[in-house]
């Protein structure tokens, strides 16, 4: 995704604010997109959205920009229509696990091929997946505990893990895991050796997939240019090409869908909401994500005030935050409240507590830990806004609420390359982060948010690991079925007592397009899925 955010110490560099509403002049000045037919006059679509690409290496990706392109060109074995749904077949078309969750036997559909007409084959995935693993990239934790890769014949991969790990069907229906063309790659320099892969650059112009579209051009901060695969093995491609405009700001993004510049805009601010409603050459729809927005507590940063590692701290400023003002001041009501590092609509997360605006027991927890006379924290925060937050809207609500219960912020807003400096270093003691899933299972979360060993906040927290959720997350790769949705929710109660991460808003997103376009839509991985998009007839 799960798109993205600060992230496994990467960070993707989205820099597009929320800026005010463009206003026509009247209705009649912006021009409706064509009855028929995409923005650019024939039948491709035009997506607009601020692009966060930096690679276009599959297996150097790491963005939400990335998520639309590698599900574009780069078939994965399995897809995800949601988190908790079930997977379905697309270079696979079947699979299975052994018992204890240590070996995954794929076979291969029979007529998948690559944009240039070879077959897949199972040489490609043991190449593919050894190569994203080989040259330990952002996205290489995906393949973390495979020991080995075997191809007993062309069209089957049996993959072997160190460890019992249930989640691997859910991993590799990732994006970032997609299957390339070895043998094109392998002529243009790609290799499973960072000190040997000399391939990054070709993969700037070129694109070794079989998925529904290839790569045709990029220019940074103008335009990612896709066409239509022509010898694609399955269901043939709605559009011809498909555009991915750099809109950078909402205000820019609504006004180019007014004008019929592009046909979907895919990043719009809430405060644009009205406006989109109103206007009757568009269509639109408010939907549930499964990105968050969250407070980070991390009591082992350099300069953290030493009330940080109290629990009873933690838990007064978790209760002392009026949540539903934080939502109306930064998406206008559109969000929900989320309990901890695990999202809603993620197994395990049903029936855990949501955080409570609660001002009297904030300061009774402040009291009891000895600090009645209140605190003063230092917060660093990265002046940008995500998903329709923005930091410093969201952080002015929050030191609103905090102050009546005691606790004063003192808001230091950096730009975003000092804040991810300095977070990357020493760490940041008090800030906010985003996070949006990478694949449809609830295992990235605590592999990353919980005190469990060798985890990137329990390393920040500066707190020690704790056992138990270690032992918790190796058993949740273990199970399957009602035990995996228990112990999930065990490790996410676990979590919300740490209260070291602290979620702010889990926000809907605004589904934007021209009248002509249907099936608009939010995915959890690929944040678009280009095969339910299409113009009416």
């Amino acid at each position: 995704m799960h798109r993205k955010y600060l992230h496994r110490n990467r960070i993707h560099q989205i820099t597009a604010a929320a800026a005010a509403l463009f206003l026509c002049g009247t209705l009649a000045s912006c021009a409706p997109p064509t009855a028929s037919g995409g923005a650019d006059g024939g039948d491709g679509v035009i997506l607009g959205r601020a692009m966060d690409l930096t690679t276009l290496d599959l297996s150097r990706t790491f963005c939400d920009s990335c998520q639309i392109y590698n599900a574009a060109v780069y078939d994965t074995l399995l897809s995800a229509p949601s988190a908790d749904g079930e997977l379905e077949p697309l270079l696979a078309e079947s699979w299975e696990a052994n018992d204890d969750h240590t070996q995954f036997t794929f076979t291969l559909q029979p007529d998948a091929v690559f944009a240039d007409g070879s077959p897949v084959e199972a040489k490609d995935v043991k190449w593919s997946w050894e190569r994203l693993q080989g040259l330990e990239g952002s996205p290489s934790f995906l393949m973390a505990g495979v020991e080995s890769i075997d191809t007993p014949d062309e069209k089957t991969v049996v993959v072997n893990s160190e460890h019992p790990n249930s989640a691997f069907f859910n991993i590799v229906s990732a994006g970032y895991t997609g299957i390339i063309n070895s043998d094109l790659a392998a002529e243009n320099g790609a290799t499973t050796d960072p000190a040997t892969d000399t391939a990054e650059e070709w993969f700037m112009e070129n694109s070794a997939g079989s998925g529904q579209y290839v790569l045709e051009s990029y220019a940074e901060g103008d335009q990612l240019v896709l066409s239509r695969n022509d010898s694609y093995w399955g269901e043939t491609p709605n559009f011809s090409s498909v555009t991915i405009k750099d809109v950078a700001d909402s205000s820019s993004q609504l006004q180019q869908l007014q004008q019929g510049d592009i046909d979907v805009a895919m990043q719009l601010s809430f405060d644009a909401l009205s406006q989109v409603e109103g206007d009757s050459a568009i269509t639109s729809e408010v939907v549930p994500s499964y990105n968050f927005v969250y407070v980070a507590l991390s009591p082992g940063a350099a300069g953290a005030d030493p009330v940080l590692a109290e629990p009873e701290v933690r838990e007064a400023i978790r209760a002392g935050i009026d949540y539903e003002a934080v939502i109306d001041a930064t998406v206008g009501g559109h969000g929900e409240l989320q309990s901890t590092a695990l999202p809603n609509g993620f197994e395990g997360s049903a029936d855990l507590p949501l955080p409570k605006y609660d001002p009297e027991a904030a300061k009774e927890l402040l009291a009891e830990a000895g600090h009645a006379d209140g605190l003063d924290l230092d917060v660093t925060f990265p002046t940008f806004t995500i998903y329709g937050v923005n930091f410093g809207t969201m952080f002015q609500s929050i030191q609103q609420s905090l102050s009546g219960v005691g606790i004063d912020l003192n808001l230091n807003p950096l730009e975003y390359s000092a804040w991810a400096e300095q977070i990357g270093s020493e760490g940041i003691p008090v800030t906010s982060v985003y996070y949006a899933p990478d694949h449809p299972d609830s295992i990235q979360y605590p592999q990353y948010f919980s005190r469990a060993a060798d985890t990137t906040w329990g390393k920040r927290s500066g707190l020690p690991e704790d056992p138990e959720q270690t032992e918790l997350q190796a058993q949740a790769l273990a199970q399957t079925g009602e035990d995996r949705t228990a112990t999930f929710a065990e490790l996410g109660q676990k979590m919300y007592d740490d209260a070291l991460i602290l979620p702010i808003v889990n926000p809907n997103i605004i589904l934007a397009s021209g009248t002509n376009v249907e099936g608009n839509n939010y995915h959890v991985t690929r944040n678009i899925d280009l095969r339910e998009l299409k113009f009416t007839e």
